[in-house]
């Protein structure tokens, strides 16, 4: 997904098989349990399937370190199905990037996945969440 800056940040789901193209340099994985090891260095957000993140300082820190590293790294933000959660995450950087709070959920649907953000909770997660 492309940030009104021109940064990139890739989102997916890990259900599904790594997409082609390079390897990330950096990525945070949303999820309930420890992900598995990868080649590239991760940090574990634990964050529930359709909840929210169990805690909110290390998720914003996490989702600023992502949009840091974005302006020269390759970052993917992901969870299980990659809508979700990831969507989510995604729409809180895209915060970060200068999206308003109240418009983040659109701008996602728009340029990564039209099903991002999946609950009245997760919106609400970006509707408050604070680029300060």
């Amino acid at each position: 997904m492309r940030l009104p800056s021109g940064r990139l940040l890739r989102g997916r789901g890990l259900s599904q098989p790594i997409p082609g193209g390079a390897i990330p340099d950096f990525a945070i994985y949303l999820l309930a349990q420890i992900p598995a090891a990868f080649e590239w260095e991760t940090r574990w957000v634990r964050w529930p399937d359709f909840g929210l993140p169990r805690d909110r300082n290390d998720a914003n820190d996490a989702l600023r370190e992502a949009w840091l590293r974005s302006e020269t790294e390759r970052v993917e933000i992901a969870c299980d199905g990659g809508q979700g959660r990831t969507g989510t995450a995604l729409a809180c950087i895209a915060v970060l990037d200068g999206v308003p709070a109240d418009k983040a959920v659109k701008f996602v649907r728009e340029h990564y996945n039209s099903r991002a953000v999946e609950t009245l909770w997760q919106r609400r997660y970006v509707a408050h969440f604070s680029a300060g």
